[in-house]
Formats: structure tokens, sequence, C-alpha cells
């Protein structure tokens, strides 16, 4: 299967891609989701200041990390992408576009936008941001996903074809380990055949 390059670049230098590109930032997202509605619940508990305190303290690093992270990506990484059609196009732009609500929410910890606003002002945007880059991210993860090929990208001559035709006759219920082992007799089976047709072919050759 052809993958697009947002797949790509997580399942490349495993696991460290993986964690730097996926891992930290939905991870502290998610944190950060969570704090949201631990301060909201708190709100007039003594445990308030606290949860506060935290938030305030992982939306600055998130938004610090995932700014150097598109940054490096952009520097790096982008100049080299050659498109593998429109779902590729939506993967990596939907990534890149989380960048702004992230860094906003930085700016936004950091007293650096919005300075005088109201408290419930704030709280707002905060909300927005977030759930912007939780849409965002998870726009670019589905097409991210996606197989470039049903959006019209047809791969270059060479270009690796990871496609695996499994039997139909393989039960549902079979462990993996056995799907695995029915599959390379399958295709030693067919290997065999192939080299016997071959062989064939050559024997008919030398009586012509």
């Amino acid at each position: 299967m052809v993958m697009t390059h947002y797949m790509e670049l997580l399942s490349l230098n495993q696991p460290y891609n993986l964690i730097l590109y996926m891992v930290i930032p939905m991870g502290l997202a998610e944190l950060l989701v969570a704090m949201e509605f631990l301060t909201m619940y708190h709100m007039d508990s003594d445990k308030n200041a606290g949860f506060k305190a935290i938030n305030k303290f992982v939306g600055i690093v998130l938004g610090v990390y995932f700014t150097a992270l598109v940054i490096y990506f952009m520097a790096k990484i982008y100049p080299s992408i050659k498109w593998r059609g429109y779902a590729d196009v939506i993967a990596i732009y939907s990534y890149l576009i989380g960048v702004i609500p992230l860094l906003g929410i930085a700016l936004l910890e950091l007293n650096l936008i919005y300075k005088n606003a109201s408290e419930k002002a704030k709280l707002k945007l905060h909300f927005c941001l977030l759930i912007f880059f939780l849409i965002v991210g998870h726009v670019a993860m589905i097409f991210g996903m996606v197989d470039p090929t049903i959006t019209g990208y047809k791969a270059e001559n060479g270009a690796m074809d990871m496609q695996i035709n499994i039997p139909m006759n393989m039960p549902a219920d079979m462990p993996m380990h056995d799907h695995h082992k029915m599959m390379m007799q399958n295709m030693s089976s067919s290997n065999m055949h192939i080299h016997t047709k071959f062989h064939s072919f050559l024997e008919v050759a030398k009586q012509l």
C-alpha cells in the first residue's frame, strides 16, 4: 500500500518519529484538555489554583514544542515532499496548521496577546484554540491513514507497493501467527509453481 507522507513520517525511524511527531504533541494536548475540565470543575475549590498552574505550564510547553517541530519540518522535510494526491496534501497541511492554535495558546498563557481581556474572555479563546487544534489534528490523522491511490494518485515506476493478497478461505478467528504461516506457505507454493512453469518454458524453447 502506498502511504501518505504523514504516515510515512510516523513509520520511519521507529519509534522516535512516532514519539516526536505524534505521541508528545497529542499527549500534551490531551493533558491540556483534562486540565481544562478540571479547572472548570474545581472553579470554586482550593484545587483550582494548582490545576490552573499545570494548565498554563502545559499550554506553554506544548505551544513552544510544536512550533519548533513545525519549523524543523518546514526546513528539513517539506522541501523534499512530492505530493501523493489531495489526501496527502490535506493530511500534511492540517498537521502544520495545528501550530496556529497551539502557538496562540502559548502566547495567551505568556500574556503576550489578549492582555486586557477578562478572564472569561481568555478562557473562551483558550477553549476555541484548543478545539481548533483537536479538529485539525484529527483531520490530519484521518486523511493521513488514507491510501493515496484511492484519491487518484498513481505511484511512479519503482514505487513500493505493499499490498498483500490474503486468501479468502482463512478463518476470521485464526491467530495472527497462523495467518502469517498460511500466507508464507501460499507464497512458497506460488513461487514453486512459477519456477516449474519457467523450467517447462525452457524445455520447450530447447526443443525449438
